[in-house]
């Protein structure tokens, strides 16, 4: 049977990714020691090849394969973040990856692969396609997480990935299930269909909504499904951390909406409560427990938990029983504005922590950046910018995230739920300002060890130099970025 070539060309961009993964899995072997890097440029060049593609895709909605698929500019609106994403997690990666002697060509294979399962994801409209996206990400991502394999701290981490991260996928495909056994399809918009003004009168839908809360819960690391995500950030390599931070949270919201707002929009009125209870404890334990931190990655993973509670509260007002229209769109336009912004200061602090380095070793501790205002004052610099966006200080970005999040709740009738968000951004602010004080108000005590000290690259520069340039020129002109996330939102069906 021979595919139409509009439906090739629906797909270009994941055959590209997925062709030049194979490419570096069969050349790894292949390639001297010295040459790894060129697998590296070949895996950016892949992305680069992408990114026209997708940008001529964002015209229309088109669906391909059978409606399995489809083509609209909220799909390429996440498929250009993921490219950006990992195309700097691979910059980060040339020198973290030598320094930490695992430079190996296979990584970047795998990261082209979990790339492709995100990519899939986000245009899949249909339930076990979207299974299938989920798996190839995260299939990948467990190899990634313990790929220092002499490190048994890395080898426990991506044995608690795989172990709940399968526990979660069987809970996940059950859910698929079970809404199969109730709307007679996996696409989503026979599953709308079924299910619209139906209300929870079959026990067996009931039981699917939560099973497909619970699934895409473990994924986007909410309360009380996070439980994985502390000790997996600190024991992966913290190229990895930051790719799985952000590509997979990205990704994962990304089908996370359209499953809840396309498939089961016609139940907003009964899955609104339970989004709203989720939001609520994941704000709370993130922001509390992160408190309590020394070791800054395991710090920055309760800080993603808690920032996952903040993007829930613009699906949270899209999920009211009486939102339409402009409020809905500005609901999910928001979610999509803070995960762009997410990205940025997040991947920024992680190549931060990525270059310290303290006695060959990398230097995890919070306590590690102690001095470094008068060691390394750009650094040390950068490293406040990042933490003060990601606390939602203005003018950076992480102020015009969290400000567009709260006022499309207050425009819903959520003004109590924005009160909330608030109290305990001030609560983080304790936490991420902690840092900056370490940095700068305290003098670092050579005669206690050796001093730490930064590995930069010409790679990490241009990596550094996107973030900070994101996380300021998003704070002060974010209105382009708006408008691609609110004409991407009105695709939706």
């Amino acid at each position: 049977m021979t595919l139409p070539l509009s439906d090739i060309q629906a797909v270009l961009p994941e055959l590209i990714v997925v062709a030049a993964a194979c490419l570096v899995l069969g050349l790894d072997p292949i390639t001297p020691q010295s040459k790894k890097t060129w697998l590296a440029w070949l895996s950016l060049g892949s992305l680069v090849l992408c990114v026209p593609i997708t940008i001529s895709q964002m015209g229309t909605r088109v669906s391909a394969f059978s409606d399995l698929v489809v083509l609209d500019p909220y799909a390429c609106f996440w498929k250009l973040l993921l490219y950006l994403v990992s195309g700097l997690t691979i910059l980060l990666s040339l020198a973290y990856l030598k320094a930490e002697r695992i430079n190996l060509g296979e990584y970047y294979g795998f990261l082209l692969l979990s790339l492709s399962g995100m990519m899939i994801m986000v245009s899949a409209v249909d339930l076990l396609t979207i299974y299938l996206g989920t798996e190839l990400m995260s299939l990948s991502l467990y190899v990634l997480a313990g790929f220092k394999r002499f490190e048994a701290r890395s080898l426990e981490a991506s044995a608690k990935y795989f172990v709940l991260g399968s526990f979660s996928s069987g809970i996940l495909l059950y859910g698929i299930s079970l809404l199969f056994g109730v709307a007679g399809s996996t696409r989503l918009s026979a599953i709308a269909a079924a299910v619209a003004n139906r209300g929870l009168d079959d026990p067996a839908l009931v039981l699917a909504m939560i099973l497909l809360v619970v699934g895409f819960g473990f994924k986007i690391a909410v309360v009380p499904f996070h439980m994985w995500t502390p000790d997996v950030y600190e024991g992966a390599p913290t190229s990895v951390t930051a790719f799985m931070a952000v590509a997979s949270k990205v990704a994962s919201f990304g089908a996370f909406v359209r499953v809840f707002l396309e498939g089961l929009g016609g139940l907003k009125a009964n899955w609104y409560g339970l989004f709203l209870v989720v939001c609520i404890a994941t704000l709370v334990l993130g922001n509390v427990v992160a408190i309590v931190q020394t070791n800054i990655k395991r710090m920055l993973a309760y800080s993603s938990i808690a920032h996952a509670g903040y993007a829930l509260i613009g699906i949270v007002v899209a999920g009211q029983a009486d939102t339409e229209g402009a409020v809905r769109s500005a609901g999910l336009s928001s979610v999509m504005l803070y995960l762009a912004v997410y990205a940025f200061m997040t991947l920024g602090a992680f190549a931060v922590v990525a270059m310290l380095r303290k006695g060959g070793l990398e230097g995890e501790e919070i306590e590690d950046f102690t001095g470094l205002a008068k060691r390394q004052p750009i650094a040390a610099f950068l490293m406040l910018v990042f933490m003060v966006s990601l606390a939602g200080i203005p003018p950076t970005a992480g102020f015009i995230g969290k400000f567009y999040l709260f006022l499309a709740a207050v425009n819903a009738g959520l003004a109590w739920l924005a009160v909330i968000a608030v109290l305990f951004a001030a609560v983080s602010a304790y936490y991420y300002l902690r840092v900056v004080m370490v940095m700068y108000m305290r003098d670092l005590d050579i005669s206690a060890g050796l001093a730490p000290r930064f590995a930069s690259s010409p790679a990490m520069t241009v990596v550094l130099a996107c973030a900070i340039a994101g996380v300021v020129i998003l704070g002060l002109y974010p209105d382009p970025l708006v408008s691609l996330t609110t004409s991407a939102v009105l695709t939706l069906k």
